[in-house]
């Protein structure tokens, strides 16, 4: 389980968050949805530690990440997949390379490696593309190597910033079934942060929106598409503040 209790993040004297509260229950997809720049992104880096939070906390698995120490990180870095808005790939390494990164830190055996790196590309539906580099791949084909690369990891968990940015509406559908796929291959627990509703919709089993640095609203996807919340309502429909 991951809970943010009362956060609090400002970068001088911009306040990002302010008093975010929200828990994702074990094997769920909470999705974060909310307008640019309001701390999405910002909140997801405080569940691996790459930020630190003015107050307030992250809670994973009954351990406070702010509290922790590198040795602490690391191993809570072992159950977390990140998905990253740019993927992320490293340019000089294959496909097969890129997917085997984090593995080959764990000192895995290479037979054991090399049969996650094809489990992982299999389940992306890259099966052949293993010598190719990331300079002959699609945004698409970037980004689904991006989760094959967590994925392979087997974690408990597996978090997502922003994943449909900058594709096209079929890019984005197929985007959406893999991740719905490695949830229930996996049976993860999921964070994705997006302002894709489309996306939220498939996605989620709950939607949560970040609004002035808290939760506004948390609710089902059918309690948050017919929403009477002023503020929600006009995100959901588009419309200008």
């Amino acid at each position: 389980m991951i809970e943010f209790r009362d956060l609090h993040k400002a970068f001088g004297p911009k306040v990002v968050l302010a008093g975010l509260t929200l828990t994702v229950q074990d094997r769920e997809t909470m999705v974060i949805i909310g307008y640019s720049g309001t701390g999405k992104s910002v909140a997801l880096k405080h569940i691996v530690g790459l930020l630190h939070p003015d107050a307030g906390d992250v809670i994973v698995d009954a351990q406070a990440v702010s509290t922790l120490d590198r040795a602490g990180l690391t191993a809570l870095r072992r159950d977390i997949g990140y998905v990253f808005q740019s993927a992320a790939l490293f340019d000089s390494l294959s496909v097969a390379e890129n997917v085997a990164l984090g593995l080959r830190r764990r000192a895995l055996e290479e037979d054991e490696i090399a049969e996650r790196v094809r489990e992982a590309l299999a389940l992306v539906d890259l099966t052949g593309t293993e010598e190719r580099y990331p300079a002959e791949l699609s945004g698409g084909m970037r980004k689904r190597v991006g989760i094959a690369r967590a994925i392979a990891l087997r974690p408990r968990y597996l978090l997502y910033d922003e994943p449909t940015t900058g594709l096209d509406p079929v890019t984005s559908a197929v985007m959406d079934r893999l991740m719905v796929r490695a949830r229930e291959h996996l049976g993860v627990t999921g964070v994705v942060v997006t302002h894709d509703l489309r996306s939220a919709y498939t996605v989620g089993d709950r939607i949560a929106m970040l609004f002035e640095g808290r939760i506004r609203q948390v609710a089902t996807v059918q309690e948050i598409q017919e929403t009477e919340d002023p503020v929600v309502r006009q995100f959901i429909e588009g419309r200008p503040a």
